[in-house]
């Protein structure tokens, strides 16, 4: 009788069970022109630092958590334990789109602030990236937490997701099923975020990797029609050894 090698037997039981693969939804294709990069890679140029948000109140709003640049990315963290802050644009946008790559450690909180104001009101495109967070949902940040959209939550770490989140989606379901996000997300890596806002109500859009992740539509003018885009590290906690990562920051302004 022949004898089967441990890589034949191998081969023959995977024909047989063919694992399962995860049914990942297609990443759109943008158009990237019209795009303009607002970060050098070298320098904060065109951004400032702004201690006037809630979250520095620990330095009593003297500073607004540390912010530097490493390896061609802006790297942010708490300066003090429970000290964080935002890093926003001197140039104010309306009507836009922006992309940016992000690689955070799993704990410290942050956003991507549309339209922000220097104390930090603005539409968050949400990088709670942490347990319980989520990332790219809509939260009304220091304008009473309106609107707040998301359709899924970080289950123990950044690991896994849970279907649907305990706060309402807005009407839109999470492209990506529970069980797939591990081969969708890749924690320690690069990935990239974009957001798209337009309109006042706005019309907000985002994106994780290609794959929108929210559309929403506000009923209410709760901001200005331009404000600043910023990065935020949150207050709370100690998360002076814990970092956020952005680089590769790129906005289109759109024609009304």
């Amino acid at each position: 009788m022949k004898r089967l090698s441990v890589v034949a037997c191998a081969a023959l039981l995977g024909s047989l069970f063919p694992a399962a693969r995860a049914d990942l939804p297609k990443p759109e294709t943008f158009d990237d022109a019209g795009f303009v990069s607002i970060f050098d890679g070298k320098t904060l140029g065109g951004w400032k630092v702004s201690a006037k948000t809630g979250h520095s109140g620990k330095s009593k709003n003297k500073s607004g958590g540390k912010w530097e640049i490493k390896d061609g990315a802006i790297v942010g963290s708490q300066d003090e334990p429970g000290n964080g802050g935002i890093v926003i644009t001197e140039k104010e946008y309306g009507d836009f789109e922006v992309a940016l790559e992000m690689n955070n450690d799993d704990g410290p909180d942050s956003g991507l602030f549309l339209r922000s104001t220097d104390t930090g009101k603005c539409y968050q495109a949400m990088i709670d990236y942490h347990k319980g967070g989520n990332l790219l949902g809509i939260y009304g940040e220091g304008i009473g937490g309106k609107p707040h959209v998301r359709n899924f939550d970080f289950g123990k770490d950044v690991t896994e997701i849970v279907v649907p989140s305990k706060q309402a989606d807005g009407g839109f379901k999470c492209p990506v099923k529970a069980e797939d996000w591990k081969a969708f997300w890749k924690p320690g890596e690069w990935n990239e975020l974009r957001a798209r806002i337009e309109g006042n109500p706005p019309k907000i859009t985002t994106w994780i990797k290609g794959v929108k992740f929210m559309e929403y539509q506000d009923t209410e003018k709760r901001l200005a029609d331009k404000g600043g885009i910023a990065l935020q590290v949150h207050g709370g906690g100690d998360y002076t050894k814990q970092f956020v990562r952005y680089r590769n920051i790129r906005v289109k302004e759109l024609k009304k």
